[in-house]
């Protein structure tokens, strides 16, 4: 039992903070504990969500992209430009024209930062000013309205009528979100790329030794998030039922954040699905509660960064480094 709590702290305690949470805006506001808002948290994090499984690969081996929003507004709007010339497609072809074009901006950066030697900050901050540059250079900032129906038409999993006539439902971008998550757990638990992706960012030099290919781990893990990305970005589209260029801007910070508080180390070679998981809902309820509570979106902002730089000191502190503190602070008897 002590080892399981020892190798699930960080998860652990985002739990019982999310529940802290979930129970102080229960009795704050009547709407937060109900099947519809549950529902609609979830449908509305499913985006940041597969960013953040897509981010976490990243981070597990020792790297850092803050490009991937940016990337997921160009996939979106190219893959929306596509599909009108070929005449629609549909979600096959969708994904995939989103998915290829993803994993190509993340072997971009994996380009950059292996072949060129670049630290991967330094590369994506690069890649993100290029891409958003380009993208609002050749679009001028007007959206796409007109996208296919298949993309536009809302696609109901679960629904379920409430007592006051409203609908609480569940949508396709939480089952996609699902089985993006599923398909990230796999990789990093029950595969030996998985294996290398953590012996990569825990020690690169000695991963090298060992003959794991450096080069190929780097366009796995940012090839891996660009897909994340694709996906995303059609997932935002079908569920704005619009694309907007800038519609993901300033995204990457608050999923970094997330992310980094649900475990994952910026150093590299450590990270759970799970954890990057609470990591998103906690900041999505943090903000959903704020804002049935009518709390100004510029508080939300300071109360979250309060909220992250606790869980993360919290995180870096472990329980044996502060027993003898504890210990030293007793009275004696």
């Amino acid at each position: 039992m002590r080892r399981f709590v020892r190798t699930h702290a960080t998860e652990l305690a985002l739990l019982a903070v999310i529940a802290v949470i979930c129970v102080f805006l229960s009795f704050a506001t009547d709407r937060f504990f109900t099947l519809g808002n549950a529902f609609d948290l979830l449908n509305t994090s499913s985006v940041s969500i597969i960013f953040a499984v897509g981010l976490l690969v990243v981070l597990i081996a020792g790297g850092i992209d803050i490009s991937f929003a940016v990337a997921a507004s160009v996939v979106q709007y190219l893959t929306a430009t596509v599909l009108g010339w070929i005449g629609g497609g549909n979600w096959i072809v969708g994904f995939i024209i989103a998915g290829a074009l993803g994993v190509a901006l993340g072997c971009i950066n994996a380009f950059l930062i292996h072949g060129f030697r670049i630290i991967s900050i330094v590369a994506t901050i690069s890649t993100f000013n290029i891409f958003f540059g380009l993208l609002m250079f050749f679009t001028g900032g007007v959206s796409i309205y007109n996208l296919p129906d298949w993309l536009t038409t809302r696609v109901v999993l679960f629904e379920r009528e409430m007592a006051d006539g409203t609908w609480a439902e569940i949508t396709l971008p939480v089952l996609i979100m699902a089985i993006c998550v599923f398909a990230t757990w796999v990789l990093i638990t029950r595969t030996t790329t998985g294996r290398q992706l953590y012996a990569f960012g825990d020690n690169p030099e000695g991963a090298r030794r060992f003959g794991i290919n450096i080069g190929a781990m780097q366009f796995i893990a940012f090839g891996w998030l660009g897909l994340m990305a694709g996906i995303a970005g059609l997932v935002q589209a079908h569920y704005a039922q619009e694309v907007v260029p800038n519609a993901l801007y300033g995204r990457e910070l608050d999923v970094l954040a997330a992310v980094v508080l649900g475990g994952a180390r910026l150093g590299g070679g450590k990270g759970s699905v799970l954890g990057c998981i609470l990591g998103v809902l906690l900041v999505s309820i943090t903000q959903n509660g704020l804002n049935l509570m009518g709390v100004s979106p510029f508080a939300f902002k300071m109360i979250v960064g309060a909220i992250i730089l606790a869980a993360i000191t919290l995180s870096n502190t472990s329980i044996e480094r502060l027993l003898p503190f504890l210990k030293s602070r007793r009275v004696p008897s």
